[in-house]
């Protein structure tokens, strides 16, 4: 059922009352008389309430009609308000952000463009999550977050993938280990015989080196067993083990002579994917979507070890 507070008798009631008479408002809206009367008369009609007395040339508002008349100029202010908001939106001079991240992209991936991207749109705000990949999976599936970047994601029909970069599986040793100097890859049976440093289950990393194991029937029995990206990492510069990680989460250890990544010789740990996530079908809002580019453009472009 259509409302009898339509926009356009509104105005037309606005602007009689505004400028006195029906005629002026007329002159105003650039329309005649009569249509400005005859819509006026249609609103106390549907209404049921006198909108407007007529005094001669003119027209006074009677109490009913005062009320719509001060209600439709707070309606307009409101309107004009949050139009000019969603423009700031477009322009993203406003917005926030909700971002989930494995913590291996954190330092690397995310970091820079982010930080570029801050700079360039200061006044909006932003919440990153660091979590597991099942975590996620699940919060951006259920529009908790506007963007994942996740490692070794399983199919879920609920996300698209916005991009995506093969991301190897690499053996983590530190730079003095006896396999450092080894050229060539390193079979997952090595590294059983190795003390080795592994995530929690929840994670992608460990997710892909079980299937790993499986099917070369090699068992790793794991020293430490952790949720912390960093943890693994010193637990390899302390000389106490080695850990299996992508490239990409130890590439400023890399960078300062402090870990060596060796390639793996097993195809499933070779094919490990890093990918940019939104859930289905959701329309992201404007500076979400800009960002998006930003940090589909990065993962294009970032290095994946071993390729």
């Amino acid at each position: 059922m259509t409302s009898p507070l339509d926009d356009h008798r509104l105005r037309y009631l606005y602007e009689a009352i505004r400028l006195g008479s029906v005629r002026a408002a007329a002159d105003h809206l650039a329309v005649n008389a009569s249509v400005v009367s005859r819509q006026i008369a249609h609103l106390e009609k549907d209404l049921g309430l006198l909108l407007i007395e007529r005094l001669g040339r003119g027209v006074r508002a009677t109490e009913a009609g005062e009320l719509l008349a001060q209600r439709f100029r707070q309606w307009t202010a409101d309107r004009e308000d949050t139009l000019a908001k969603l423009n700031e939106l477009q322009g993203l001079k406003r917005g926030h952000l909700d971002i989930i991240s494995g913590e291996g992209f954190v330092s690397d991936l995310i970091a820079g463009p982010l930080t570029r991207f801050w700079e360039r749109h200061p006044n909006l705000t932003m919440s990153v999550e660091v979590a597991s990949t099942n975590d996620v999976i699940r919060g951006v599936a259920e529009d908790r977050y506007h963007i994942g970047l996740v490692y070794n994601a399983p199919p879920d029909p609920r996300l698209r993938t916005a991009a995506s970069s093969r991301q190897p599986i690499c053996l983590v040793v530190s730079p003095d280990h006896p396999l450092a100097r080894q050229g060539a890859p390193v079979p997952l049976r090595a590294v059983a015989e190795l003390p080795v440093g592994l995530m929690h289950a929840r994670y992608g990393t460990r997710q892909i080196v079980a299937m790993a194991e499986m099917a070369e029937k090699v068992t790793l029995a794991p020293v430490l067993t952790t949720g912390s990206i960093y943890v693994l990492r010193e637990f390899v510069k302390s000389g106490r083990g080695v850990t299996l990680l992508p490239a990409f989460a130890i590439a400023s250890d890399m960078a300062a002579g402090e870990l060596v990544a060796l390639p793996m010789e097993n195809p499933l740990l070779l094919s490990v994917e890093a990918r940019l996530i939104t859930r289905l079908g959701r329309q992201l809002p404007s500076a979400a979507a800009q960002l998006l580019r930003v940090l589909i453009g990065q993962l294009k472009a970032f290095h994946a070890a071993g390729t």
